[in-house]
């Protein structure tokens, strides 16, 4: 089945970073306490140019280690994951990712932080300065720059996380459960913050997260993760022009449908 708000509408305009993800028939496990715990079994994914898509599913489902995959930390025991139709074998800076931790070096300003992560990067130093100033700027962090992290409450400690992965300019970005940590109101308003950089950026996001209601609130399309056996069980596509209104009828019907169908996968369990 798939689910719609509004088929008017579309991703971002093409912009100069573009990506496709194409994973196909993916497996992976892992050994634990002299066992094998299968994480994922044959997961087959298209992520398409622009797109904004989230991955739910119960704890144990292979969320994370698919965002890994993709990542670069980890490689498939079989099957492959492509990125602009390179097999991907390792970490790259076109592939920036955001933990829930948001893992600033303590002793690094703001700015240093950002500015770190374009250290591997070709250009002037004057250009990478401005990056960064753009970045801190767009991330609503103006007058933080010399902050160092214990300074920043755990909203502001995740934009400069976010900025910092995009200093680079990736190819996409790769976000595992950014705001998982947050209080409800700071989530609600970093929520519509990410929703802005992905427009601005013009880039791919595939977003773990645990919270359905984020994950329409932001995606062009949900994949619904089974834990047994770490398969897409379904995706649901969500359009519709944003801000999306969480009161909207349809809204609460197709966060209701991905809720009916954890919860089967719990009972189930």
């Amino acid at each position: 089945m798939v689910q719609t708000l509004d088929a008017s509408h579309t991703a971002p305009a093409a912009g100069p970073h573009r990506s496709d993800i194409d994973i196909r028939n993916v497996s992976k496990s892992f050994a634990v306490d002299g066992g094998t715990v299968q994480a994922l079994t044959d997961v087959s994914l298209a992520v398409r140019p622009g797109e904004f898509v989230s991955l739910v599913g119960p704890s144990g489902c292979g969320k994370s280690t698919l965002l890994r995959l993709i990542a670069g930390l980890d490689v498939p025991d079989s099957g492959t994951v492509a990125v602009d139709g390179q097999k991907v074998t390792k970490p790259s800076l076109t592939r920036g990712i955001v933990f829930q931790d948001h893992r600033l070096l303590p002793w690094l300003s703001v700015e240093a932080n950002i500015l770190l992560s374009l250290n591997s990067v070709a250009g002037a130093a004057e250009e990478k300065r401005t990056r960064v100033a753009e970045l801190i700027r767009l991330v609503g962090l103006s007058g933080f720059e010399k902050a160092l992290p214990h300074q920043l409450s755990g909203g502001m400690s995740q934009r400069a996380a976010i900025a910092r992965a995009l200093a680079p300019r990736p190819r996409l970005l790769l976000l595992d459960e950014p705001l998982g940590a947050l209080d409800s109101l700071t989530r609600g308003y970093l929520q519509e913050e990410l929703l802005r950089l992905w427009e601005h950026e013009g880039i791919a996001m595939v977003m773990v997260t645990h919270d359905v209601e984020e994950a329409v609130f932001l995606s062009n399309r949900v994949v619904v993760m089974d834990p047994r056996p770490g398969r897409v069980r379904q995706i649901f596509d969500i359009a519709g022009a944003r801000p999306r209104q969480r009161a909207e009828r349809a809204f609460v019907e197709v966060k209701q449908d991905i809720l009916d169908l954890l919860h089967l996968h719990r009972h189930a369990a």
